[in-house]
């Protein structure tokens, strides 16, 4: 999507503040011995009172209102009867529908007693992630993120998960521009438009390079086996810049 107006912005900010609230609200709910169902339904909940409609469940018939990824899990994770443990890392992606927009966040979080390395991993996650936003702008090589993310990756020891992308966003969960790499790819050549609306989201590992299926038809596990954090935020580029929507607490 490309924002051609402000009453168009309007909507994707809504969108994006009720997604983000949704997240923060989740993450502090966290505790150990509830489901991951559990949770879920305390996310729907949230979205719903909202006037929103769970994105993942409109677009793709996903089952469930969110995707809760546990540990192995890095992606796509199906809510259900897994119980939340001390010491797991927990990512959780929120996505919705209102008024025909749609915004798309996510995050990681370390349930206590968190050890250093995952610390530092949910710190650099989120580093990470910024590094690449920084990149965003009208007018800017759609390439740039990728290569500050990689970049910051390989100065801190880390590698990425190369085939779990970033995506167009707005008229739907996933559209132009498609497969937005968050890692180095010297054959992307497109340039962001004044008003593009897509995700930036690196999958930041302590060793996994892909993400590969499980035994369900939607759950992504780490390859090879290492805990992998992801963060993400819905962004418009702008002449000035990100203009970021899914920030917590932001005025509809």
């Amino acid at each position: 999507m490309t924002v051609s107006s402000e009453d168009e912005l309007a909507a994707l900010k809504e969108i994006g503040r009720i997604v983000a609230d949704t997240l923060a609200a989740m993450g502090r709910a966290i505790e150990p011995g509830m489901t991951t169902l559990e949770l879920d339904q305390f996310g729907r909940r949230l979205m719903e009172s909202a006037g929103a409609r769970p994105a993942p469940e409109l677009a793709y018939d996903f089952p469930g209102a969110t995707c809760i990824s546990v540990n192995e899990e890095i992606a796509h994770g199906i809510p259900g009867s897994r119980q939340i443990r001390p010491g797991d890392l927990v990512n959780i992606d929120v996505s919705a529908e209102k008024g025909g927009y749609f915004a798309d966040t996510g995050a990681s979080f370390a349930v206590p007693p968190v050890t250093r390395a995952v610390e530092r991993l949910c710190r650099d996650g989120r580093r990470a992630m910024w590094a690449g936003l920084g990149q965003v702008g009208a007018g800017r090589p759609l390439a740039g993120i990728g290569q500050a993310v990689g970049a910051f990756a390989r100065k801190n020891g880390y590698t990425l998960v190369r085939n779990l992308a970033s995506h167009g966003v707005g008229h739907s969960l996933h559209e132009e521009p498609t497969e937005i790499a968050t890692w180095p790819d010297p054959s992307e050549r497109r340039i962001m438009a004044d008003g593009m609306v897509f995700t930036v989201e690196p999958f930041l590992s302590l060793g996994a390079e892909i993400a590969e299926d499980g035994d369900d038809p939607w759950t992504l596990y780490s390859q090879p086996r290492a805990l992998t954090v992801q963060y993400e935020h819905t962004v418009v580029a702008t002449r000035n810049g990100p203009l970021i929507l899914t920030m917590p607490g932001q005025p509809g």
